[in-house]
């Protein structure tokens, strides 16, 4: 159970509509502390659909909203954008249907426009992402500068603190009175560190890794940390996931006093926030996908509407037409992919 604390002019044409309810969208996701991409197009070549100024939002769990080109372009976008949200990094994706003759850039992703009708797309693919969980597990002098530090950094502080959630500071923008960290943590960037000063840090420490938290950090002295690393690994915990865990907690700058060591564990924080996945968006990104065998456009197998069976095999495909195509005659596809 957790909860939250109180933080004679032109016509404008139907374009300009679509805009404002991409930004209030935009704005939606941002005050519901959800990660997204905005994705616009920057630069086209006929006869592409889309047009410079074009937007749409990629939420999370791979939905566009708004418009960015076709059906062709679409799978590209939304794939390239989760691997935005995913890694943080903003990117040119550049949709070009002769993939051999392009020089490559700095910054640019490269990927094949595949429709019939050709053209070139230019889509810069910004990530928004919330401001980072960070989950402090534990009730003792080095959790509370934990919390009221990490709110100063601007960070979203989620207090885990079972059967003493009232003990918190109010600096907490979110109390747990369990160690169930999953539903709290995802949606975002998320680090967890565990300061209970040895009352219950193996089993925090298992819920922290379990819900795929990328930096679980447990403050104790050395000796201390290597027989509680030892204790999950002798009770089955796997080495993988015990690879995440950073224990003693903080960089190694002498600190002694809490807030000391608040502040040696949040610049380690810092120091791997870059490499700390989205939780949440990692396994939409690599979601199955396949190649329709007509035309080469890559196809999201969950979200396919129209397949082929053939020789024992199911083909995957982007619309009707070229699962027709297909069907009349599958070994003229098959020979060249």
């Amino acid at each position: 159970m957790s909860s939250a604390r109180p933080s004679g002019g032109e016509v404008v044409p139907a374009l300009g509509t679509l805009s404002e309810d991409i930004f209030e969208r935009a704005a939606t996701l941002k005050r519901a502390g959800r990660p997204f991409v905005l994705a616009t197009v920057v630069w086209s070549q006929r006869p592409t659909s889309a047009r410079p100024g074009a937007r749409g939002i990629v939420a999370e769990d791979g939905s566009l909203f708004g418009w960015v080109g076709g059906s062709c372009a679409q799978p590209t976008v939304v794939r390239e954008a989760l691997a935005a949200l995913s890694d943080g990094e903003a990117r040119i994706l550049r949709l070009s249907p002769d993939t051999a003759a392009e020089v490559a850039r700095p910054g640019v992703v490269l990927a094949a426009m595949t429709c019939h009708s050709g053209g070139i797309l230019e889509i810069f693919l910004e990530p928004f992402l919330p401001p980072l969980r960070l989950l402090v597990v534990g009730e003792s002098p080095v959790a509370d500068a934990l919390v009221r530090l990490g709110h100063v950094m601007g960070y979203r502080v989620i207090a885990v603190r079972p059967e003493a959630a009232a003990t918190a500071p109010p600096e907490a923008d979110e109390v747990l009175d369990s160690l169930d960290l999953a539903s709290s943590a995802a949606g975002g960037q998320a680090a967890a560190v565990v300061a209970t000063m040895g009352v219950y840090d193996e089993d925090a420490i298992e819920h922290a890794v379990r819900a795929g938290i990328g930096y679980v950090a447990v403050v104790a002295s050395r000796r201390r940390a290597e027989s509680v690393l030892a204790f999950l690994r002798a009770s089955g915990l796997p080495d993988e996931l015990l690879a995440r865990v950073k224990a003693p907690a903080g960089l190694d700058i002498g600190a002694s006093a809490p807030e000391e060591i608040a502040v040696s564990i949040l610049a380690e924080i810092i120091a791997c926030r870059r490499s700390l996945p989205v939780l949440g968006v990692a396994a939409i990104a690599e979601r199955r996908t396949a190649i329709d065998p007509v035309c080469g456009m890559t196809v999201e197998i969950a979200d396919a509407r129209h397949s082929e069976d053939y020789q024992g095999e199911r083909y995957y495909f982007c619309c009707p037409a070229c699962r027709r195509e297909f069907a009349a005659n599958p070994a003229t596809f098959l020979t060249s992919v």
